[in-house]
């Protein structure tokens, strides 16, 4: 967008060498001048000027090249640029500092939260902004979007950021995960070997090498020998959490699904977020609309199938202790509940968390998930899931 400035001062009689113009097009590139024309001026004239009798050459270059930008007022600017909402609504966040936020102080407990949610709605007349009791943006209230409460309902934002909120009231979408990943190492593959129980239960035509080489050798001819295909036949059923707070742990949960899907021929998995509930789904698209009902896979898959799940068991206390305590969505029954629903199912069961072992201990949701599962969960590391198969076989 700058080659007609460039061209300008080559034509005014200014030495301009490319290497020169490269530098103002960088420092442009990182903002150094960033909607400020003085600052513009003088980052292309030290970029390009390198004698200072060429000063008066490069300003009519300039004039010529930019005249009336300096009409344009700032407001016609903004209608200009397409600017993401997502930055306008950040500038309303409201930061505080550590001290400020221990002085925040939570409602007290799940009851207490929804019952005065109830009242603000009824009372709530208009919008507002950077308050402290109302639902609105960017304040200290419980309620509402782009704040800081120790515990709220985050309503209407896009995204996590604290990962304090007891419930969410905003729709969020979720990629299906990945099962053609190219793992950067062959580790968690390995490691899933050691979970095996061969069985020549598959397909009758498989070649047998080793008894056609030695079978033609004894003949003297080609003598093809088959046997039945030997197949991983132990059964694991997968359950992978893709709750918000579990986007930093794509990448590696992709890397185990994919290692799984290759390793086991008998394996079914669902999702859930955050913990297990009345419902688990396929296909992340259709996670509203095409739910099974845990029950059903709980009659459909018997007691000699492996239960792994797969999460960061990060969630607030509510979402696993109490009846409506779920993020999104009205549960009838606590997450513990089906947690140990699962578990009485499938007694050959395991949790690996995708946190590191070291930061366990400061998310109590970590240690309930524990207690549940009697100290079963893993770390997912290499000695982590090798453990973790270990305990599987037993």
């Amino acid at each position: 967008m700058f080659l007609p400035f460039f061209a300008n001062l080559r034509d005014g009689g200014i030495p301009v060498s490319l290497r020169e113009y490269l530098s103002f097009l960088e420092g442009v590139k990182r903002g150094l001048a960033t909607y400020d024309i003085d600052a513009f001026y003088y980052l292309a004239r030290t970029s390009m000027v390198k004698d200072e009798r060429n000063i008066d050459k490069f300003d009519r270059a300039f004039a010529n090249t930019f005249r009336g930008l300096e009409a344009i007022s700032s407001e016609e600017m903004l209608e200009a640029v397409e600017i993401p909402e997502e930055w306008l609504r950040k500038m309303v966040e409201k930061h505080l500092s550590e001290d400020e936020k221990a002085e925040i102080d939570a409602l007290g407990g799940f009851e207490k939260l929804m019952e005065t949610l109830k009242e603000r709605l009824k009372e709530q007349e208009g919008r507002h902004q950077g308050g402290n009791k109302w639902i609105g943006t960017g304040g200290t209230s419980p309620f509402g979007a782009y704040g800081y409460n120790p515990e709220g309902i985050r309503i209407g934002q896009s995204e996590s950021r604290h990962k304090r909120a007891v419930k969410v009231w905003d729709k969020r979408e979720f990629k299906n995960l990945d099962d053609s990943v190219e793992l950067g190492t062959r580790n968690i593959k390995v490691a899933l070997k050691r979970l095996r129980r061969w069985a020549r239960d598959g397909a009758t035509e498989e070649l047998d090498l080793n008894g056609t080489i030695r079978a033609t050798a004894e003949n003297g001819y080609l003598d093809v020998k088959t046997r039945p295909e030997r197949r991983n036949a132990v059964k694991v059923l997968l359950f992978l959490d893709v709750g918000g707070s579990m986007d930093p742990h794509i990448k590696v949960v992709e890397e185990l699904f994919s290692a799984a899907r290759a390793e086991f021929k008998h394996l079914e998995y669902f999702y859930f977020h955050n913990c297990l509930y009345e419902g688990v789904w396929r296909d992340n698209r259709r996670r509203w609309d095409a739910q099974v009902p845990t029950n059903e896979v709980l009659r459909t898959y018997g007691p000699d199938y492996k239960c792994i799940f797969v999460g960061d068991a990060s969630m607030s206390p509510y979402e696993v202790a109490y009846a409506g305590g779920a993020n999104e969505h009205w549960n009838a029954e606590s997450g513990q509940t089906w947690l140990t629903r699962a578990r009485e199912q499938w007694k050959s069961n395991l949790w690996i968390n995708p946190l590191p072992e070291k930061h366990w201990g400061y998310t109590h949701s970590i240690k309930m998930i524990q207690e549940i599962f009697d100290a079963q969960m893993v770390p997912m590391t290499l000695a982590g899931l090798e453990r973790g198969m270990k305990e599987l076989t037993r």
